[in-house]
């Protein structure tokens, strides 16, 4: 089974919609493994976010990121990283497709609610990066 890793983002948070997405997720038949609450600062944001680097919208971003907590999380299933991509939508809430997350929530590029793994390099390198071995939980 795939393994894909997906963040909650601050203004999830901070609107009462985690568990709206987390459920999402699980009605599309994917299982959580791994789960933590956590604030990220500037060292996890610029490891994370390094390809955002030398943007215009960094600081804008990591600003944002620090607003609240977050919630890191880690799913299972068939397909995982493709599945979730599918269910949350397009980066941008006005490109998503109706019935995804950011298109019913999303405001606008940066406060699209949550992040997900682009592909399944991504999805193993940034569970390694908030998750150890024995936090994954395989049931």
């Amino acid at each position: 089974m795939e393994k894909t890793f997906v963040m909650i983002k601050p203004d999830a948070m901070q609107k009462s919609l985690a568990f709206e997405v987390f459920s999402r997720l699980e009605k599309a038949g994917l299982k959580p493994v791994a789960m933590k609450m956590l604030k990220l600062d500037d060292v996890n944001l610029d490891v994370h976010y390094a390809h955002h680097a030398d943007k215009s919208f960094f600081n804008d971003l990591k600003t944002f990121m620090k607003e609240s907590p977050v919630i890191a999380s880690v799913w299972e299933g068939e397909n995982a990283v493709t599945k979730v991509r599918e269910l949350i939508g397009a980066t941008n809430p006005e490109q998503a497709s109706a019935g995804t997350v950011r298109h019913d929530y999303g405001e606008n590029i940066q406060r699209n609610l949550v992040h997900a793994s682009d592909g399944p390099d991504t999805a193993k390198e940034e569970i390694g990066r908030f998750f150890n071995e024995n936090e994954v939980i395989n049931w």
